[in-house]
This record gives structure tokens, sequence and C-alpha cells, in this order.
């Protein structure tokens, strides 16, 4: 006799109430991201995920398209690739119609190097991927793919007992699964994080988490930032960036700030390799340079050295989680360490995150040992202690935290000094040639926006050197200290060169105070200078009088040198 309970769980299972591909619970995702988007993780399907999370993705006010300052500039050319979204329209000269296959034949002679890496690709070949072997290394995308036809079937995009083939050209660029044929003039999109989201929800949803994971207790920066999920909005809503009459200069910035708006950054047309984006040098391009030289750090200390020597070695198209396991790594790399959180790897890359590079804004010192700093740093703890004890790790983290507090100190003395100076307008040219920043800046000392943009004596130059120190060679300064570069902040950077600007900074303020200490002795002398002038001018203007005057004044002083001869007489 079948029991009603067997029956109900039959007649649930029927009705698709019970069927594990109905629902999108991802257990990387974490909690406050289903709290955000106001949904239950124990019901909401891939559909619903999907949804919810394009729409904060696309809300102007959750910083979609041009920001808060987008009447102070217009998009150059290039800048329509950079965000697509928002500024991308296709080429009304290309009237072709194309299906499918029709993509790839014409791409071969027209853009080989595409079609190329795009048939080296997993898309390219989804058969491939079904009939792994477990003892293939890439077994873990047979999963995955599962899971992206799960997430297919669930928005509608596939048949319930249909499998995808490949993802070609028009699946990227017109729509998933598409079976027309399209108008290149009319369907043509440049596919943005959203658009790769329909298939790699899990991955989209870890990205979009970075916006609800990183709340700054005090506000030391806004919510969701810095990160890769908010990085366009934080360049936007920069009032140099905005204010820059130099549009191509500023659009360097953006090259880099793309990975709200896109996945190729790391993920690189049109081959799109995971084992390549888990390489240090995939970051290298934007995490590099004079204000977060992150890779020049990483690759001089060991850590760098030891995957620039044994790298090749290594097996890079395992999981990222199995790299130690079963990868034969032995140094960390940059998705190692920061994609790691409490022993799970996801594309929210922020969940750590203490320092935020940046050691001189307001309140991050104050907070770096308040009880969310501490949380965070146990579970960079738990990173290092892949490799090394506990009590070297908290050790090093240690060192790194008060290091950086040594610079932060070196900084703040000589901000005081230069500041000083400011406010007692003594800076060059401070009085006379010093020009307003274009809008949306407004003038002040020491602003970002004067490391990019200068006029007169806008900024002058010692206000140059500290917001450079501050900027640059302190950000240098943890940089090297969290990526265990010894030269990268003691002698190198860091710490030289920053002692040099303090030394440089003191030596001219000793300058501009001399020279104002001679300058109130000069105006001094000056001034009893002008009481003797005063003197000689008066007796200029009697003898000048008139001739009656002039007779007058010779007569006063012939009668006083008589009584002094008489007095001498007598």
């Amino acid at each position: 006799m079948v029991s009603k309970s067997w029956l109900k769980i039959v007649s649930l299972v029927c009705s698709g109430l019970l069927v594990a591909a109905a629902h999108a619970s991802i257990p990387s995702v974490p909690d406050e991201t289903y709290e955000a988007l106001k949904l239950d993780r124990n019901t909401v399907t891939p559909k619903q995920m999907h949804e919810a999370l394009v729409k904060r993705y696309k809300d102007p006010a959750q910083g979609a398209g041009r920001g808060t300052m987008a009447e102070y500039w217009e998009p150059i050319p290039y800048g329509i690739y950079l965000d697509p979204a928002t500024f991308y329209t296709p080429p009304s000269s290309m009237k072709e119609v194309a299906g499918r296959s029709e993509c790839v034949e014409c791409h071969t002679d027209e853009s080989p190097v595409w079609v190329q890496a795009w048939k080296r690709s997993t898309h390219a070949n989804l058969d491939k991927i079904r009939d792994l072997k477990p003892s293939d290394p890439t077994y873990y995308k047979k999963a995955k793919l599962e899971g992206v036809e799960k997430n297919l079937r669930s928005m509608g995009k596939l048949g319930e007992k249909e499998n995808l083939k490949e993802v070609g050209c028009i699946d990227c660029h017109v729509d998933i699964n598409a079976k027309k044929k399209a108008d290149h003039s009319k369907d043509l999109i440049m596919p943005t994080a959203d658009v790769c989201g329909v298939c790699h929800l899990q991955e989209f949803a870890e990205r979009e988490s970075e916006r609800d994971t990183l709340i700054w207790p005090h506000d030391q920066w806004p919510a969701g930032r810095p990160s890769h999920a908010l990085d366009y909005k934080a360049n936007v809503e920069t009032t140099v960036w905005a204010a820059m009459p130099q549009r191509e200069v500023a659009e360097g910035c953006s090259m880099c700030h793309t990975n709200q708006n896109k996945c190729d950054s790391c993920h690189t047309r049109h081959e799109f390799s995971a084992a390549e984006s888990r390489k240090p040098e995939a970051c290298a391009t934007c995490h590099s340079g004079v204000d977060h030289n992150n890779w020049e750090a990483y690759s001089m200390s060991k850590h760098g050295k030891m995957v620039s020597m044994l790298g090749n070695k290594w097996n890079w198209d395992v999981q990222l989680k199995d790299a130690y396991a079963k990868g034969g790594q032995n140094a960390p790399t940059c998705a190692g360490c920061h994609m790691e959180y409490e022993g799970e790897y996801t594309h929210n890359m922020v969940r750590k995150i203490r320092w935020a590079n940046y050691p001189f804004v307001p309140g991050i010192a104050e907070n770096i040992t308040s009880e969310w700093s501490e949380g965070r740093l146990d579970s960079w703890v738990v990173t290092c202690t892949q490799c090394h004890s506990e009590r070297l790790a908290r050790s090093y983290l240690e060192l790194m935290d008060k290091g950086t507090l040594q610079g932060l100190a070196k900084y703040q003395e000589a901000h005081e000094i230069v500041e000083t100076l400011y406010n007692d307008g003594l800076l060059t040219g401070q009085k006379t040639n010093r020009p307003a920043p274009p809008a949306p800046e407004k003038p002040g000392f020491a602003q970002f926006s004067q490391l990019f943009w200068s006029k007169g004596n806008n900024p002058a130059s010692l206000e140059l050197k500290i917001l450079e120190m501050g900027e640059n060679q302190l950000a240098k300064m943890h940089v090297g200290l969290a990526h265990v570069n010894p030269g990268g902040w003691t002698y190198t950077e860091g710490w030289g060169p920053m002692n040099r600007s303090y030394v440089e900074i003191q030596d001219e303020n000793t300058k501009f105070r001399e020279m104002m200490a001679l300058q109130e002795r000069v105006q001094k002398l000056e001034s009893k200078r002008t009481s003797l002038l005063d003197l000689d001018s008066t007796a200029e203007k009697i003898s000048l009088g008139g001739l009656g005057g002039g007779m007058l004044l010779a007569g006063t002083l012939a009668l006083a040198g008589w009584r002094k001869r008489k007095k001498i007489e007598g």
C-alpha cells in the first residue's frame, strides 16, 4: 500500500515544486545579497534571481549609466565600448543579416583571430564537456554546464529536454540560443555583465554581492566600494574625471574601471579561458602603477617569484579550489588569495578588505582595530594558514598594520605642514595665480583632482608633493607590506621615497617661513624710512612755497644761528 506521504512527494515532484532544477539557491552568494534583493534563498528560481539582480544592476540610482555628474562630460567614440549598455548602438552602415553558422563563416575572413580564439574555447563545443571523464582536470565544467542549462530552462531560453550545442557569436551578441537570423544594424549588442549572467548566474550573483558585503562601519567609503561591482560608478563620479577637458586622457581611468560593465577585463575575448584568468598576469594591467602597485609588489615578492619560477609546472586547468590539492600549486596567486573567503572561492573579492589600499582616507586607520576589521583579519588568517602557521600569519599581519600606521604618521606630519602653509596663504602663487578648477570640482587644498588637473600655480608644487606622498607613496608602502615585498615598503618604494618627500617639504617650509620673517623685517624698515622721508618732504614743501616762504625760512634760520652764537659768547 502506498503511503499518503509518498503520494504527496510524487505530487510535488510532478508539479515541479521539489525539482532541484527549479531553485537557484547559491551557497556561495551571501545572505546579505538575498536580503538586499528581498529574495528567499530557499524558494527563488534562477529566473527570479537573475531578474532581481539585473533590475538593480541597471538602476541608475544603484550605479548604472553616466552617474550623478553626467552633465559635465560627453562620451568619446571609443567610450561606447567601455560602457556599452549606456552608449553602444549597432553599426548603421552594416546591413548584413546572418544566422549562427554565417557569423563564423564571415568572421573567419573578417576577424580571424576572434574565430580562432572562440574555437579554442569551452563555448565552441559543449558536447566535449558532456563527455569529460572524472580523471580530467576540467571535469568540474560538466556540472557547471548542467547548472547553466538549468538557468536557461528557468528563464525560458532552453527547452526542458534541449541541450546547448555551443555558445556562438549570436548567443552573446544577439540573444542566447537564438534561432533567428540577426540584422547587424538593429540586433547587435556588446555583451555586458548581465548578459554573461544569463548563463553564468552564480558568478554574476557572486560579483554583484560585493555591493552588499563591503559596508563600512562608519561610512569611510561608500557602500560596496572599492569593488569590481561598482568600479565604473567610482570612475564617472570622480570630480576630476568628469571635469577634465582632456577626455582621451581621462578615459585611461575608464579602461580599468569597466569590470562593473563587462567581464572581459579578466576573461579576455573570445576564448574566455578560466585558466588564463587565474594567472596573476591577468590582474597586472589594472592593478599596477604608482597608486596601486599590486602587481609590482607581488611579482617581486617570494610568492610572485615562486609563480614565475614554478608556475609552468602547475596545472592551471583545475578548478581554483583544487589548485593546491590537485594542481600542484605551491605559492599563492592573486585569485588564490583574493577570491578565497573562509575556504570558499567566489567572484566576491571584497569580503576581507580592511585598508582598501589607501591608508590616508579618513577613518580607515582608526577603524583598523575595530571588531569589524578584526573579524576580517581573522578571515585573512584562514587564507594565510593554507601555507603558514597561524602564529606566523598573525605576526606578519600585525607587522603589516603597524608598518602602515608608521607610514601614515609620517605622511600626516608632512600634510599638516603643507596645509598650514596653505591656510596662511603662503603656497607659491596662492594669492596671485591660482585659477579655479573646472566644474564640478571646487577650489580647495590638496584635492585628488590636482594629480591630473593643473593651471597656473594650482596646485602649488608642495601641494602636489603631499598629494603624491599620500595617494602614491603611502599607498605603495601599504601594498608592499600587504604583498610581502620588503623593498616595496622600506627602500625602493614606500618609506624611502616618503622620507625624501618629508625632507623636501621641511626644507621648503623653512625657506617659506624664513622668507616671510625677512619680508616682515623689510616692511618694518620700509615704514621707518617712510617716516624720515616725510620730514624731508615737509622741508622741501616749505622751501618751495614761494619767495615769501623762502625768505621767511632763511630769516628764521639766520635768527636761530645768531641766538646760538650769542649764547656761546655770553
